[in-house]
């Protein structure tokens, strides 16, 4: 049983610190690449990209923290009980 809480807290702390490219949150949230910029300018509940350079042009790497997706796809769902 301890073995097994261990493992839990090994994979709740590995997605607040693991990072993810732009591919991979495509895949997870089923959204396409344009919908994701729209709702990073417009929904505020919408996980914030991180910088992964010190580049400011357009383009530049960016990627998005693994929990902050999985609790954004959490909240969608709860809202659907809502409705």
């Amino acid at each position: 049983e301890q073995c097994s809480k261990n493992k839990h807290r090994r994979q709740i702390m590995d997605a607040n610190l693991r990072i993810i490219r732009m591919r991979d949150l495509e895949n997870i949230t089923a959204l396409k690449r344009s919908t994701i910029y729209k709702k990073i300018n417009i929904d505020p509940s919408f996980p914030k990209p991180i910088p992964l350079s010190d580049s400011k042009s357009p383009g530049a790497p960016i990627g998005f923290v693994l929990s902050e997706v999985l609790a954004w796809i959490e909240s969608r769902i709860a809202k659907r009980s809502e409705n």
